[in-house]
């Protein structure tokens, strides 16, 4: 039998593969199914469940029967890298890894986890915060992070800075005089989507420790650059709040966050991948694994605080993220890009104040610079730049979002972007998707028009769910079956937004006239969907637009001869768990698709040696 989770995101069904029994029978559901059953329910994902007498085979019919596309011809499919995730997700086994710790699983474990995640500055050093000693070193250091001395944390040998440091990162060079501050975050890539996606990009396996090259991000020297680990952990895994009057009612006073070396490792590759305790699940020692939305905080504010908290500290006190206090203080213009929707927590956490991460419109009003509940008398001044995704996105109503919630689109609604668009007096020249406007061509436009007349730049774009179309692999936009489903794009969506990259250079036409400099954001928000989704070929994919993103920002500095007043900081907010097993097999699927790419004929072959 075969179970089949209906996803509330349009245009998605889950097919998830589960050993399922009746009452007359004496077998349980394993418990890797009902991890992965719980965290799809604690992510809001499953509204109905249906038992679908559905055999697994070679050659499965799951996207005619459910999404009404084509076959999934596993065993033939010319692209290895998304035969390779379909055929694990369908036979629930593969050679090269898989997701959580059991080990004769593909797909158990669809969530966060609190492994250290990598950090790539570049026109900067860490040799200051390496000199000064990991917070995780001193149990003093430790309690002005947690509010306590977290539990099995401090380690004498503990070398890995915490998510905070990059916020005191950013802090540095302002004080110093730099005026382009750029932060790049890849939403939930942790070393092993790193390793895996050089793996595939490269045809080879580069590395199995350490900085890592292959990656634009990894081998860049155009500049001094350096390499850092990262400690995620959130202080509170949630709190009670109450959203119409923006108020924390009530957050457990002790601290659960934390990180145990000897369980989580002292790095990323020296990790137990068969172990629960990275997945926040270990009895003993259950420390907080975080959200986007604490990250956030993390990253620009500065603080520990609960998960769902848009720079609100546990004790329910509004924070001034950095590009607030760079706006505020030194005249910085500030923008954002994402390929996920405009206000989801990345980007909320960069500027906006919410007592929750799922106050979207509020949150875009803070972005916005109009009033919002958390700022309903004195509105923000706003972002000069905002480009993401949520178009299109209509809901009647919204339980998590407040009182003040108008119903139609539920990330903009489109009286408040009537207010902002230039059209009607406002500050915005906006950008959106349009029926047969190529999205870069629209997008630039609007960015030259907005740079020409000193305006600021709205862009709204995305497909159902509210992102941009998932790219993988192999540089298509053509995912394949994963523990969330499957998306189609038409030729419509792919060509009328435009992709991370130009969301970037339209960013930095703007903001690059600043007289006294920018701040800016750039996410790679869909490496996250992917690695929630259980989806390698998505995830790589991901890894390698948000990478081309990386070498537009390179190549501006570097076209401004710049980098004696840029600094770079790339990162992530938070780890997943794939566990990879066996690297050479990803590898050799990128040298099998570039095979077939250089091939006239579309030839393909099922191995091609390293060279």
């Amino acid at each position: 039998m075969r179970l089949i989770i209906i996803s509330a995101v349009k245009r998605r069904l889950i097919p998830y593969p589960v050993s399922f029994a009746d009452r007359s029978m004496s077998r349980k559901i394993p418990v890797e199914s009902i991890f992965a059953f719980l965290s799809s329910l604690a992510l809001g994902l499953i509204v109905n469940v249906l038992p679908v007498n559905t055999a697994l085979s070679q050659e499965i019919d799951i996207k005619s029967l459910l999404t009404g596309g084509a076959k999934i011809d596993i065993e033939n499919d010319p692209d290895e890298m998304r035969r390779l995730q379909s055929a694990a997700m369908v036979n629930q086994n593969a050679e090269f890894g898989r997701w959580g710790h059991l080990k004769d699983k593909y797909s158990t474990w669809v969530n966060h986890s609190n492994r250290l995640i990598p950090m790539y500055t570049f026109g900067l050093q860490l040799d200051a915060l390496r000199q000064e000693g990991s917070a995780y070193t001193s149990g003093d250091s430790l309690a002005k992070l947690y509010g306590v001395v977290p539990e099995a944390t401090v380690n004498s040998e503990a070398e890995h800075f915490d998510q905070t440091d990059i916020y005191r990162l950013q802090v540095a060079v302002a004080q110093a005089g730099y005026k382009h501050i750029i932060v790049m975050v890849f939403d939930g890539m942790d070393w092993q989507t790193t390793q895996a996606a050089a793996a595939y990009k490269n045809g080879k396996v580069l590395y199995q420790e350490g900085r890592g090259k292959g990656l634009a991000f990894q081998d860049y020297r155009g500049v001094k650059t350096d390499f850092g680990l990262v400690c995620t952990s959130a202080k509170l895994s949630a709190a009670k709040t109450d959203v119409n009057s923006q108020t924390v009612l009530s957050a457990n006073d002790q601290s659960t966050g934390g990180y145990d070396i000897n369980l989580g490792g002292a790095n990323p590759w020296s990790e137990r991948g068969d172990h629960n305790y990275l997945m926040g699940l270990d009895r003993k020692v259950p420390h907080t694994v975080t959200d986007s939305a604490a990250s956030a905080s993390s990253l620009f504010s500065g603080i520990k605080t609960y998960n769902g908290s848009i720079n609100y500290s546990a004790d329910g006190k509004k924070k001034l993220s950095i590009a607030r206090q760079l706006q505020r203080d030194h005249g910085f213009r500030v923008g954002a890009v994402t390929s996920v929707p405009i206000s989801h927590a990345t980007i909320a956490g960069a500027y906006a104040n919410n007592v929750t991460r799922k106050d979207y419109q509020d949150i875009t009003r803070d972005l916005l610079g109009l009033p919002s509940s958390s700022h309903r008398r004195d509105p923000l001044p706003g972002m000069d730049v905002l480009i993401g995704g949520g178009w299109g996105e209509e809901a009647e109503q919204d339980k998590y979002q407040g009182d003040n919630y108008l119903a139609g689109n539920k990330y903009l609604h489109d009286e408040d972007l009537k207010r902002l668009d230039v059209a009607g007096g406002g500050d915005y020249v906006v950008a959106q998707r349009q029926s047969g406007v190529a999205g870069r061509k629209g997008l630039l436009a609007a960015a030259n028009k907005a740079a020409e007349q000193d305006k600021r730049l709205l862009g709204f774009y995305g497909v159902g769910a509210g992102h941009l179309p998932f790219q993988t692999a192999d540089g298509q936009f053509d995912p394949t079956i994963d523990a969330k489903g499957t998306e189609e794009y038409s030729a419509d969506d792919v060509a009328e937004n435009p992709t991370l990259a130009d969301m970037t250079d339209a960013a930095l036409t703007v903001l690059e006239d600043s007289p006294n400099g920018f701040w800016l954001l750039v996410e790679a928000g869909d490496v996250d969907w992917a690695n929630h989704a259980n989806n390698i070929d998505s995830s790589i994919g991901a890894v390698l637009s948000g990478e081309a993103a990386f070498n537009r920002i390179v190549k501006w500095v570097e076209s401004k001869d710049a980098w004696g007043e840029t600094a770079l900081i790339v990162t992530a907010d938070h780890g997943h768990y794939f566990v990879m097993q066996d690297p050479e097999v990803i590898a050799n699927a990128g040298r099998i698709n570039q095979f077939k790419a250089d091939q006239p004929t579309g030839e393909t072959r099922k191995e091609v040696p390293p060279k």
